[in-house]
């Protein structure tokens, strides 16, 4: 015997004092719980209206506040939704929250349970449901506009798609299993093998965007690496604009990765101050000088600060940039303000930037740079991006199935193998929308071949 989901409640603002508290209902008591709270009938769908809120059995108003009713399916889980709109103290919040949890078959909402309930109910699919928590952890624009592109489906369309795709050249493998004592069109191995081909190119290259997807979802890393005393860690107090790490004329101060996270132009940017690289014979620097190298090559971005004012005729010392200047790299040189020389304009084929952490002379220029090049690196571009590994590990499940049906001949017996593979595809496509439906495969071939008619 079915029963009932329950219906769920939670706070959907944010916890704290506020003018504004939304508390949010959804399931099959939610409409009765609003008639319980108010003492009148449900108010039109998808309109506010005010309402004094009471708790069960009392006449002892609660809040004055909105009230809106959203009825199944035209809600954000497709389940009958109420949301009161009260005011925000603790205190009021507290009260409502607890005369809801006394009316019977209500109960408090898991973490994540209502984007699960539209899940569930096709109100979105697995990769929407993920760009609403990015979008709802989004701190910068650039973080926003993928997350939003990814809730507005754009993601999940383009997996559809391919799976349709996919779904389509499976049913003409079917058809000329199945049916090939029936009167088909000629060449169906000819278009699967050409459609399947398309598909392995168009997946590769969208794998082979560097991960800027995930990588903008998460935060560019970018280690800030140099030898002690060039400035890297009043760099990082400048950028970070606060006195995250300790500047000392002592070298070696700085032993451990000091992270700061920062906003660059809408870029979400986690940049790293490292212990300065120079040999020592003291074991706990020793390690600080490793962690740094380590960061250096596992992060995203780098830049390689040296102390301008220490500069000699013959350059740059090699030790100190030796692997680490590639086209990851910004070389900045510091302490302008006191150089004696002349600087270069650039090293090992990278520009140069003269600035002045002291004076802020020349730290514009280097942040524009940076920008840029955050930019040019990690915009998603045009089209949206894989930002999960789970997205990944299931396209490269795709790819290597593609590849592997059109590695199969077409002699007798193998295109029974083909088919399972591409069937594979399909599969993993869907396991990253979550809309794997075994019943898809027969509407596509009945929908296309008009079979048995």
């Amino acid at each position: 015997m079915s029963t009932l989901p329950s219906t769920i409640f939670a706070l959907a603002s944010g916890a704290g004092r506020a003018g504004v508290a939304v508390i949010r209902l959804s399931g099959p008591a939610a409409g009765r719980a609003l008639r319980a709270l108010t003492g009148r009938d449900l108010p039109p769908p998808r309109q506010a209206v005010r309402a004094r809120l009471y708790g069960p059995g009392s006449d002892l108003a609660l809040d004055d506040g909105l009230a809106l009713w959203f009825c199944a399916p035209a809600s954000f889980t497709g389940e009958d939704v109420v949301e009161l709109h009260i005011h925000g103290g603790p205190a009021v919040i507290a009260a409502v929250l607890a005369a809801l949890g006394d009316m019977a078959g209500l109960r408090p909402a898991e973490a994540g349970e209502f984007s699960r309930r539209a899940f569930e109910n096709g109100k979105l699919d697995l990769t929407a449901a993920e760009g609403l928590a990015d979008l709802i952890e989004a701190e910068t624009e650039a973080q926003r506009r993928q997350a939003r592109r990814q809730y507005g489906g754009e993601l999940g369309r383009l997996y559809d798609g391919w799976r349709q795709r996919l779904l389509r050249a499976l049913a003409l493998i079917e058809a000329e299993i199945d049916f090939s004592d029936e009167e088909l069109p000629g060449g169906l191995i000819d278009q699967v093998v050409g459609e399947t081909a398309a598909l392995d190119a168009e997946i590769t290259a969208h794998l082979s965007d560097g991960r800027r997807g995930e990588r903008l979802r998460q935060g560019v890393c970018l280690a800030i690496v140099g030898p002690p005393n060039a400035g890297k860690s009043s760099l990082l107090n400048l950028l970070a604009r606060r006195d995250a790490a300790i500047v000392s004329d002592i070298a070696g101060t700085t032993r451990d990765i000091i992270e700061v996270h920062l906003d660059l132009g809408g870029y979400p940017l986690i940049v790293a101050d490292t212990a300065g690289l120079r040999a020592t014979g003291d074991a706990v620097e020793s390690e600080g000088v490793r962690r740094a190298l380590q960061h250096a090559a596992d992060a995203d971005l780098k830049v390689l600060v040296l102390d301008g004012s220490e500069l000699r005729m013959e350059g740059v010392p090699g030790a100190v940039a030796d692997g680490l200047i590639d086209d990851r790299t910004l070389i900045v040189l510091n302490k302008s303000d006191i150089a004696a020389l002349p600087f270069p304009k650039d090293i090992e084929g990278r520009p140069v930037f003269e600035v002045s952490v002291k004076t802020g002379s020349g730290v514009d220029a280097l942040l524009a740079a940076l920008q840029a090049l955050v930019a040019e690196q990690f915009d998603t571009g045009a089209g949206p991006a894989p930002t999960r590994e789970r997205h990944r590990h299931a396209l490269e499940d795709c790819r290597q199935s593609l590849r592997r049906a059109l590695g199969v001949g077409q002699p007798e017996g193998e295109i029974e193998l083909m088919c399972e593979d591409m069937r594979l595809a399909a599969r993993a496509l869907g396991r990253i929308t979550g809309r794997i439906d075994v019943e898809d495969l027969l509407d596509v071939i009945f929908g296309e071949f008009c079979i048995g008619k």
